[in-house]
């Protein structure tokens, strides 16, 4: 006898849905109804389905989410016909999936480690959104004073005042411009504890022979000419006190040649390369220099493609990826790194990427 499938909720994951003999016609139905199918969900499948209402950005409201939980719960299937469009089984693939849906596992929850950051300054470039803005916030919340840069004034207004007690100074700089990175460190005043390199952009897939000047030296100016720029800033003071850690934000495409297209492979490549080197050189001087290389992350980054060959390799280099985190798990890694207790590690690349870089 088959074992009942388990009770669907908001915090069920996306792929326990997809997978639910139920849940998963009526999630299907759902998506065919927008031109979809449920490929499109496989990047996030691990995330809780009520992530949706606020990654989907409007077009997946909670009333929408309510409504999805209440037919699942009364065993609200789609109608035959429908059925028969978005899953050729019919009924009899709702009682033969029901030995196949897999365990719910576990999901993560940040916890805050109070007072890591007390008496700290830190500086986190990309603090306006994704992997920039959740390192600026866990650090704050964990008792840092976060200079927290972005290009943009209204993301970062708005990320400061969702934390209004916290010691957050805005910065509005364009990192590759040699006076904002200066204005960066007067506002940080006198000390600069740590510094996260986190701000980038992606290429547009285009492999060497098809990449155009202009891609090349945009990519380059902030992926590694910025982060390198601000580097050169902070190590001074650094040195003078023999303190220091550096967090540089690489990617997997810094490891391997199948994430990205030329431009942002050989970016990726090159901010390791200046992570290593800089730890080499400082290391014995006090200062710690690693880098966090992120597999499939949540972001506002997306990708493009300008190529076909491009397009095609990537994809297909891409076959084995894990499904993708929220930025948050990527702060873990990096304030794990800046803060004290990285003490022992300098010059690593640490893979953050749920194992990609083992396939």
């Amino acid at each position: 006898m088959a074992p009942a499938p388990q009770t669907l909720t908001a915090d069920s994951s996306i792929g326990t849905w997809i997978d639910h003999p139920v849940g998963g016609l009526i999630l299907r139905n759902m998506l065919a109804q927008g031109g979809q199918s449920p490929e499109v969900m496989r990047p996030v499948r691990g995330l809780a389905i009520k992530r949706l209402v606020k990654l989907s950005k409007g077009s997946f409201s909670q009333e929408m989410l309510d409504a999805l939980v209440a037919r699942a719960a009364e065993g609200h299937v789609p109608t035959s016909e429908t059925i028969a469009e978005t899953d050729a089984g019919g009924e009899a693939s709702v009682s033969s999936n029901v030995a196949n849906v897999p365990v719910e596992r576990p999901q993560w929850v940040e916890r805050i480690s109070a007072g890591r950051f007390t008496g700290k300054t830190v500086v986190v470039t990309g603090a306006g959104s994704g992997i920039g803005r959740a390192t600026a916030s866990r650090v704050a919340r964990e008792g840092g004073r976060v200079i927290a840069v972005d290009i943009s004034r209204e993301r970062l207004e708005e990320f400061a005042a969702e934390l209004p007690e916290a010691e957050i100074v805005p910065v509005v700089a364009d990192i590759t411009d040699d006076a904002a990175i200066a204005s960066i460190v007067d506002a940080a005043g006198g000390t600069i504890d740590a510094l996260a390199n986190v701000a980038g952009i992606m290429d547009d897939m285009t492999p060497v022979h098809e990449i155009s000047d202009s891609v090349w030296k945009r990519v380059f100016a902030i992926n590694v000419d910025g982060t390198m720029k601000l580097m050169r800033a902070v190590v001074p003071s650094m040195l003078t006190r023999g303190y220091g850690s550096i967090v540089n934000v690489a990617s997997e495409a810094g490891l391997r040649g199948s994430a990205a297209g030329a431009a942002y492979t050989a970016s990726k490549h090159a901010v390791i390369g200046l992570t290593k080197s800089s730890a080499f050189m400082y290391g014995p001087s006090g200062l710690r220099v690693n880098a966090v290389a992120p597999g499939p992350t949540i972001t506002n980054i997306e990708a493009t493609f300008a190529s076909e060959l491009g397009a095609q390799r990537v994809r297909a280099g891409m076959a084995v990826m894990p499904d993708a985190v929220e930025s948050d798990a990527l702060a873990a890694s990096i304030t794990f790194l800046l803060s004290d207790d990285g003490v022992n590690v300098n010059g690593i690349v640490l893979a953050s990427d749920g194992g990609w870089s083992a396939a």
